[in-house]
C-alpha cells in the first residue's frame, strides 16, 4: 500500500476530513491533498511523526512501502524468497534507526540493496538443480 493510501485509509477510519487532518498535523489542505494523491511526500521527519500521532498509527507503517518488493519476491521465488526479502528489509531498516540521513539518501540506499538482492537471486539460479527451478513465464 502506498503512503497516500495509508494516510487516506487511516483518516477515514478516524472519521476526519482532509482539512481537519491538515490542521492537526500543521500543514496546508493543499499539501494534505497532495500527500493522499501520492504527488508528494513530507520533507521533514516531524511531519511523519505528527501524522502517525494524529492517525494513531506507527511511524514505520507510514514510512515503509516495501510490500511490493516482498510480494514480488514471493511470486518469483516462493515462500523462501519472500522470507529472505522480509529479512533483508528488516536488517537494512535497522541500519537507519536513530540516524540523521536525508530521505533521498535513504531511498537510494534501499534501492541499491533491493537491486543487489535481485542480482544475487539471478546469479544463484545457476546453482539450483534444473528440476527445482521455476521457469520464467515471460
Amino acid at each position: 500500500m502506498k503512503f497516500g493510501e495509508k494516510i487516506k485509509n487511516a483518516r477515514v477510519a478516524k472519521n476526519m476530513t482532509q482539512a481537519e487532518l491538515a490542521q492537526a498535523v500543521g500543514v496546508s489542505l493543499r499539501t494534505m491533498v497532495s500527500y493522499e494523491n501520492g504527488d508528494c511526500y513530507p520533507k521533514k521527519r516531524e511531519i511523519y511523526g505528527n501524522l502517525a500521532a494524529v492517525l494513531g498509527v506507527d511511524t514505520n507503517y507510514l514510512l515503509t512501502e516495501n510490500e511490493e518488493f516482498i510480494n514480488a519476491a514471493g511470486e518469483k521465488y516462493g515462500y523462501r524468497g519472500k522470507k529472505y526479502a522480509q529479512q533483508l528489509i528488516t536488517d537494512v531498516s535497522g541500519l537507519f534507526a536513530g540516524g540523521n540521513m536525508d530521505d533521498d539518501d535513504l531511498d537510494a540506499v534501499m534501492k541499491a540493496v533491493t537491486d543487489a538482492y535481485w542480482i544475487a537471486k539471478e546469479k544463484n539460479k545457476k546453482y539450483t538443480p534444473k528440476k527445482y527451478r521455476k521457469e520464467d513465464k515471460e
